[in-house]
């Protein structure tokens, strides 16, 4: 994996799955990531805390057709 030190990323769907993965990936390559979710903000705030580094978040995400 590439050097990504002071890079920053957004991953929709970063709260479980493939996007947890990837989160971790590039967070350990040196990246600040931020992450998605639908609807588990405690799922997200567990991939955030167990992200290697500092300055990773999660935001909510919204698209139902009720937005």
């Amino acid at each position: 994996m590439a050097d990504l030190k002071d890079k920053r990323i957004f991953i929709t769907g970063g709260s479980r799955g493939i996007g947890a993965g990837i989160a971790k990936v590039v967070a350990g390559a040196g990246a600040k990531v931020a992450i998605s979710y639908a609807s588990r903000s405690d799922a997200a705030e567990a991939v955030v805390n167990s992200l290697p580094g500092e300055g990773h978040f999660h935001v909510a995400l919204n698209m139902s057709d009720d937005a």
